[in-house]
């Protein structure tokens, strides 16, 4: 059986852009993704609302921090076959007053842990799938909190493809797939994650059962 660890914010762990509550599991992409690849693999959801690529939350806390639980979370849950990385999107929060370049280089930090670890098989490092959140939508509720961040976030593909080609990892700009939804402008309906996880799900097979 393949291991596949998808790490990532609010949008890994299915967050409902209609009321904050979770999407169920035939819903969210992180369960779509294993039904679509059946038994032969398992897919280790870790997503945690408010998580950053490397920086410490000055209001929610340094547990956001993706950075810190990284490390521990791949000794925890090795042998892994593959790495799913989707983060950046709290990173175009205003009160971190970051580039779409250093967003980017956070992600690239995570990977860069991750081709560092023994949390492979054998003690080798597990390949990595970096994603680039697709752009914020039409912000509502959200709309100070990300003040700023629509052009940011329309940079994010094409930054995280540099930092994938220089890190050697596949990659998946997800704005070429899923939009962030209308309703709150920072999460994806239920269509989107149907699309995001039948998409990932040949990308994965592409890059595993190739070996």
């Amino acid at each position: 059986m393949k291991r596949i660890l998808c790490y990532g914010d609010s949008n890994t762990w299915g967050s409902n852009p209609l009321n904050g509550g979770r999407l169920d599991d035939q819903t969210r992409w992180t369960r779509i993704l294993a039904h679509t690849l059946g038994s032969d693999y398992e897919v280790i959801e870790e997503g945690l609302g408010g998580r950053t690529t490397v920086w410490e939350d000055p209001l929610e806390g340094n547990n956001r921090n993706g950075l810190i639980y990284l490390v521990p979370c791949l000794e925890s849950q090795r042998p892994l076959d593959l790495v799913l990385i989707m983060l950046g999107t709290n990173d175009l929060k205003k009160r971190f007053s970051l580039s779409a370049y250093d967003i980017a280089q956070g992600a690239g930090v995570l990977v860069t842990a991750v081709q560092k670890s023994m949390a492979g098989q054998d003690g080798n490092a597990p390949p990595v799938l970096l994603m680039a959140p697709p752009p914020v939508g039409r912000l509502t509720d959200y709309a100070e909190m990300f003040e700023g961040a629509l052009e940011k976030s329309k940079k994010l593909g094409d930054r995280y493809r540099q930092v994938s080609q220089q890190l050697g990892c596949a990659f998946l700009d997800t704005a070429t797939v899923i939009a962030s939804s209308q309703v709150d402008g920072i999460h994806f309906d239920p269509g989107e994650h149907a699309k995001l996880g039948h998409t990932v799900a040949e990308i994965v097979k592409e890059l595993l059962e190739k070996e």
